[in-house]
């Protein structure tokens, strides 16, 4: 279980499940800067300078990287890892969304988007509708900072303000969604902060929305042993402590680790859809993304599969 949350917890992009958005925009305007990057993301730095949170705001500091490594250099092959896994996810949801619009689908769901910048990043066919449903303050915070940035959606981009354990389904609907269109979906660093049966209810209302033909993409909770989270817990926080660093939030401490969580992929096979699994992992080694020396890498459960599937 989680022992910061509550089935009515809510957030701003400072506190919380909201501040770990940060942290991943973070990761792509690293990856956006490096010298071959993976993926782009022109707006992820403009996102994380305005949020202030102070924490996340550091892996954007080559100097902070620096020092990481010389106190510890196991750590900071987790903070690579980190920021190299986010580029992967990012690569293959893109991709997700590229074979979606090819085969001639033209709505989109993007679900706890947070700061994901794809409404105005991406290139999307005309016709195209996107939705986008998170927390109120989330929603309100990424259109208004881009907004004053001169940013504008490059497809018809649609907030949908609601917490995803309410009524979103009706709530998606009253802003135009219509369930007898093929849908692109996305569940991208969301599972993770669901019970297992909240996951397992989010999949039912999805494929209740589901035409045939649509498609899925969805990253898994990963399942880290209660030592090694404690482990990796005081290591983070000896290396903070020797820095001088001050942890805002333990995302650790976040999430949801319940061992009756369905397997995604086999969920989805059971209830009308085709999907196939890839493990993060061997996504890493196939684009050459695989970081040295990172703890538990010989436990694959700890880390998350990419899993795809079409509605039959």
């Amino acid at each position: 279980m989680s022992t910061l949350r509550s089935h009515d917890d809510t957030w701003d992009i400072t506190t919380s499940v909201g501040s770990t958005a940060v942290m991943v925009a973070a990761a792509r305007a690293v990856e956006t800067d490096s010298p071959d990057p993976l993926i782009r993301d022109p707006y992820a730095k403009l996102l994380v300078a305005d949020a202030a949170t102070g924490v996340w705001e550091a892996m954007l500091d080559d100097s902070m990287v620096a020092k990481i490594e010389a106190a510890d250099p196991e750590t900071a092959a987790i903070f690579h890892h980190m920021r190299s896994y986010q580029a992967v996810r990012t690569h293959f949801f893109d991709a997700h969304f590229a074979g979606a619009m090819a085969a001639g689908i033209r709505q989109v769901v993007i679900l706890a988007s947070g700061l994901d910048s794809r409404a105005y990043r991406s290139d999307w066919p005309a016709g195209t509708t996107l939705y986008e449903i998170d927390q109120p303050k989330v929603l309100a915070y990424k259109s208004a900072t881009l907004e004053a940035h001169g940013v504008t959606p490059s497809v018809d981009r649609r907030e949908v303000p609601i917490d995803l354990r309410q009524d979103w389904p009706a709530a998606l609907r009253g802003q135009g969604f219509d369930a007898a269109a093929p849908t692109a979906w996305l569940a991208e660093g969301l599972l993770m902060y669901l019970p297992a049966d909240a996951q397992d209810r989010l999949f039912a209302q999805i494929t209740e929305l589901s035409a045939p033909g649509s498609r899925i993409a969805a990253e898994t909770a990963a399942s880290h042993a209660d030592e090694r989270r404690q482990e990796m817990r005081e290591r983070f926080e000896r290396v903070a402590e020797e820095l001088g660093f001050q942890q805002t939030v333990d995302v650790g401490d976040l999430i949801y680790h319940d061992p009756n969580r369905a397997d995604v992929a086999e969920w989805l096979n059971g209830h009308g859809w085709r999907a196939t699994s890839q493990h993060s992992l061997d996504e890493m080694q196939r684009l050459d993304r695989a970081v040295p020396g990172v703890p538990m890498a010989d436990d694959k459960d700890a880390f998350s599969h990419f899993v795809t599937a079409e509605r039959t």
